[in-house]
């Protein structure tokens, strides 16, 4: 192959299943419905390389702002791989969110790529699974009933940033639920339940402290009886990982999370379960 011929182009939201396509071959299990939410964010971050009409390889660089922005869907064909595929993807992605601080979520063996890049490790996000089921809190809310505006604030206390295009999307997919918990009427905490190639998974499980994220992770697994659940926990959370294991989740795998600029501001300690590891 020669990369002289390589052509790097954006997609569309219809070319992003494609993607979505390859990430569930790699086992990484994306949503029925992630491309919808994914492309409201940043339409002119995902790229796609071809050589000769065919596809090589993906990644995203979502611009969430001028401030922020995210790297995810880096996946290079297994023929085409150790070729420099991969590289030219990352240098068109970070062109595309340059000057901002950039967050990503590598493969433990793959760090050093992106230290070349400016990432530097941040902590450890750990998938953890469980099978659905068990009987739901009585003081949980559907997360429909309480005023986005409300649900947005909040969302940015604990995310990077405000994030209104790909929220009004995620809380809303078909075949999912969005719980909340209120405390003297206003929102502590929300969960998101979304259905995946296989079973289900729960992002983001945001909460003011443990017992609120436990009863939301409850009801929340609740509404997946006998499938399987998937929850990414930082471990910069000690309360995260001791949820996943007072509830008797099996640990996966590891990712970890990196940032060309430090970790960004935000209540880690609040964060529960992430939204995705494709965009944070």
């Amino acid at each position: 192959m020669n990369l002289d011929d390589l052509v790097i182009r954006r997609v569309s939201q219809a070319e992003l299943d494609i993607a979505l396509d390859w990430a569930a071959a790699e086992g990484w299990n994306p949503g029925l419905r992630d491309a919808e939410s994914f492309y409201a964010v940043d339409p002119d971050g995902f790229f796609l390389a071809a050589c000769a009409g065919e596809a090589l390889g993906c990644i995203c660089a979502t611009a969430y702002d001028e401030a922020f922005g995210y790297v995810g869907l880096l996946i290079v064909r297994p023929p085409f791989r150790e070729k420099g595929v991969g590289l030219r993807l990352l240098n068109v992605a970070m062109r595309h969110v340059q000057g901002r601080n950039v967050g990503l979520d590598a493969a433990i063996a793959m760090q050093d790529i992106y230290r070349r890049y400016g990432f530097e490790f941040a902590y450890r996000n750990i998938r953890h699974q469980c099978v659905g089921g068990g009987k739901a809190p009585t003081d949980l809310t559907e997360l429909a009933s309480v005023p986005f505006d409300e649900i947005l604030r909040y969302d940015a206390t604990v995310f990077p940033t405000a994030r209104a295009k790909f929220l009004s999307r995620w809380i809303a997919q078909p075949g999912g639920a969005a719980l909340a918990f209120m405390r003297r009427r206003q929102l502590a905490g929300y969960g998101v339940l979304r259905a995946c190639r296989e079973g289900y998974k729960i992002g983001p499980l945001f909460a003011d402290d443990p017992e609120i994220a436990d009863a939301l992770f409850q009801g929340l697994r609740a509404r997946a009886a006998g499938a399987p659940l998937f929850l990414d926990t930082p471990e910069a959370n000690p309360e995260a990982i001791e949820l996943a294991k007072r509830r008797g989740l099996t640990r996966l795998f590891d990712a970890a999370r990196m940032f060309t600029r430090g970790t960004p501001p935000g209540r880690i300690e609040h964060c529960y379960g992430v939204t995705t590891l494709e965009l944070g």
